[in-house]
């Protein structure tokens, strides 16, 4: 009896032994979910571009600058002289205002009032496209910027007031930048 167990353990042990194998999955996905929403999203800046390229033929007056980061922009008010733009840590104070394309008011700066915002450093939750252009300035200036949606508010909007995948105009005056800590 004794031999039986032991030789019924070691079967079960020899049999415990075995590689696992791995699942396979229950469904596969094609990936033309995703092929889909890239095509949709080219087309979508595509014609944001477009229309942001209109906007600006139509102002031949204004000198636009394209930023790296995917908007244009103009100045209203430039400061020529050496100062500083802001860095990584500064403690930045603006007000702004934002508009549709063809400048109609959306939400006014008496609305948005006065922000403070930590470049780079703030869990303030701003736009991509003025995290962007606010580095860009130099304290005193006021600048306008033409941002596409995905530098704007996005598929979300903005509350009631913009809706989803909308380019919008944004004018900045940057009030003041105090110097952060520099071991930030």
């Amino acid at each position: 009896m004794n031999r039986s167990i032991c030789a019924l353990l070691l079967i079960l042990f020899v049999i415990s032994c075995k590689t696992p194998e791995a699942r396979r999955p229950v469904s596969h996905s094609s990936g033309s979910y995703i092929d889909a929403s890239i095509a949709r999203n080219k087309k979508l800046n595509k014609a944001e571009e477009t229309a942001i390229k209109e906007l600006m033929a139509q102002n031949p007056e204004v000198e636009y600058f394209a930023s790296d980061k995917g908007f244009w922009y103009y100045y209203n008010s430039r400061d020529t002289t050496a100062l500083p733009t802001a860095q990584t840590g500064d403690l930045v104070t603006f007000d702004y205002e934002i508009n549709a394309l063809n400048g109609a008011s959306i939400v006014s700066k008496a609305e948005l009032g006065t922000q403070t915002y930590q470049i780079e450093q703030s869990n303030q939750e701003l736009i991509s496209g003025l995290k962007d252009g606010l580095k860009l300035m130099k304290e005193g200036e006021t600048v306008t910027f033409l941002l596409p949606s995905h530098k704007a508010f996005g598929y979300y909007g903005f509350e009631d007031k913009i809706g989803s995948n909308l380019p919008i105009q944004t004018t900045v005056t940057l009030n003041d930048i105090k110097p952060g800590n520099s071991e930030n």
